[in-house]
């Protein structure tokens, strides 16, 4: 036991000096010895002692108590006593009532193997933490950031990282492909993540992130780090090629050229950091089809059509450009597809003519068919816009009787016949969403058009419990890569030109209605339970909505 003013003393000098060289609050690490030597108490006066270790900080003297609690009557003598011992410990616990907690002196001992052992692993596990938690607090605010570090070691083609106080992890899918990195190695990567761990916090560096990219360009760019020229999307194909996409908010600054800098000597920094990933810089302008033209460089583009509602573009180029516009496998009009966010069609001029005139007959034919129209009159309303039978529904007399070749008896003829096909059609998909069993919460769960509910019904989406499940990709579509390739995932309801925000809306409606009408029926049941005897609570319950959810809940079967 320290016992000696010396040894007392010490023991404060190690805490010191071990709070030094970890960077750890003091008290902390006097805290850990309190505990260790509380624990090693325990082994010696037994575990149902509620010991609590004092040590002084001036002169290192160390005080052990034991807590109990005033009983009237005392069962336990190792954590109840009564008023009138607890008096005679002390004159100030006889003030004291019922119920309260008094300290009881215990006399030092002396450490055995085995509590000096336990003691020990007390305070190493408490440094241990102490140390990771700093860590943490260290590198949690510098995520979003760049990093540099010594490379220390390769494991199983992953790169770790020396950062000075912790150690950083390239993952080897973060790596750029064919780099020659090794041991000794000073490299720079952008802060993915930083997570905590069992084994302390993990920090996950990327150079094939399109943020490292952008971060680099930020250190090399005054104009990017003083905000004058803003940084909109970036996509790469690490170790390959790289497309960035730039702003300026002062219309006088040219913000490629500030990017290339003198002689390009700026965009060449990025590139050597890159390991000679060609870059190209693209102007930001608010019509998204001159944007699009530029990503496509170095292919001349004859026309682009914007979608902005289902997120499409369709570019329209002649047979010597097309294999400008799509790159070599593809990768150009991929990275331009990443970087405005949009689906891009690469078309020729005559496979867009192609399409429209398939598309102008396919309408025409829409219009003939439902509507017993002549072909020259269905021509006619697609050459003017009407793209279906809704839209002509929708519209009034005044603005059909304004198309040449089209009178006000027709135009009231034509309104009459589209209304009495819209709900002969809306009768027939109310009909068949009746014939796929969808669930009557979801068909009136609100946002969901008819059209919507038969396309779900027909993927065996039935339920709003199917329906919460779903993620928002699911129902607006989205891209995946497979061996190395992009690969379009059409969603439920793509055809609804449904956005992602629209969809997110969708999903939690169902997920809100279903939790409060759980919810209730929790409350419901939960009062039977408590009110009735079990055979009448299960009766009820078997009765009541959601009855698989509270099964399932409870271990019912």
């Amino acid at each position: 036991m320290l016992n000696r003013r010396a040894d007392k003393l010490e023991l404060i000098r190690i805490a010191e000096a071990v709070a030094l060289e970890k960077s750890i609050d003091k008290e902390l690490i006097i805290g850990s010895m309190e505990n260790g030597i509380a624990k090693a108490a325990k082994s010696k006066f037994g575990s149902e002692n509620d010991i609590v270790v004092n040590i002084n900080r001036d002169n290192g003297n160390i005080e052990i108590y034991r807590k109990l609690i005033i009983s009237e009557n005392p069962e336990n003598p190792n954590i109840e006593i009564s008023l009138e011992e607890a008096g005679s410990i002390d004159e100030n616990n006889r003030q004291k009532n019922i119920g309260d907690e008094v300290l009881q002196t215990l006399p030092s001992f002396d450490f055995g193997r085995i509590a000096a052992q336990t003691a020990k692993q007390v305070i190493s596990f408490n440094v241990r933490e102490a140390e990771r938690e700093r860590q943490f607090q260290d590198f949690v605010d510098k995520k979003d950031t760049i990093l540099s570090g010594i490379v220390k070691r390769l494991e199983f083609g992953n790169v770790i990282v020396d950062l000075g106080k912790a150690e950083g992890i390239i993952q080897k899918n973060e790596m750029i492909p064919r780099e020659n990195i090794k041991a000794g190695d000073r490299v720079k990567a952008y802060c993915l993540d930083v997570r905590r761990e069992q084994r302390g916090q993990q920090i996950f560096l990327s150079r094939a992130h399109p943020k490292f990219m952008e971060k680099l360009f930020t250190l090399e760019v005054p104009e990017i780090y003083d905000g004058l020229i803003e940084i909109i999307s970036s996509a790469r194909d690490p170790g390959s090629r790289a497309k960035i996409c730039v702003k300026a908010k002062d219309n006088s600054l040219d913000p490629v050229g500030a990017c290339v800098g003198m002689r390009g000597s700026r965009v060449q920094a990025v590139v050597n950091e890159l390991q000679g990933e060609k870059i190209d810089i693209v102007n930001w302008s608010e019509d998204l089809a001159l944007v699009a033209a530029n990503a496509l460089s170095p292919a001349e583009i004859l026309r682009v059509n914007v979608d902005n509602n289902q997120k499409k573009i369709d570019v329209i180029l002649t047979d010597e450009n097309l294999s400008k516009a799509i790159g070599r496998r593809g990768q150009n009009v991929r990275l331009a597809t990443k970087l405005l966010n949009h689906e891009i069609n690469i078309l020729t001029d005559q496979e867009d003519s192609e399409r429209r005139q398939m598309e102008f007959k396919e309408k025409t034919d829409n219009f003939v068919k439902n509507l017993e129209l002549d072909e020259t009159l269905g021509q006619l309303l697609v050459a003017e816009g009407f793209s279906s039978i809704e839209d002509i529904k929708d519209s009034n007399i005044e603005n059909l009787s304004k198309i040449e070749g089209i009178e006000e008896e027709t135009a009231k003829e034509l309104i009459e016949r589209a209304n009495e096909f819209y709900q002969k059609d809306q009768e027939e998909i109310s009909k068949r969403i009746k014939d796929l069993g969808l669930d009557n919460n979801l068909v009136e769960l609100p946002g969901l058009t008819p059209g919507m509910l038969m396309t779900l019904g027909e993927q065996k989406i039935l339920t709003l419990n199917d329906f919460a499940d779903l993620a928002s990709d699911e129902l607006t579509g989205t891209y995946d890569v497979v061996n190395g390739e992009k690969i379009k995932i059409k969603g439920y309801l793509e055809d609804f030109a449904l956005t992602k925000q629209e969809a997110d809306n969708l999903i939690m409606t169902a997920r809100n209605t279903l939790f409060d009408s759980n919810q209730k029926t929790f409350d419901y049941v939960l009062f039977l339970s408590t009110s009735v005897d079990y055979t009448l609570f299960l009766s009820t319950v078997r009765m009541s909505k959601n009855t698989e959810y509270f099964f399932n809940l409870v271990g019912i079967e």
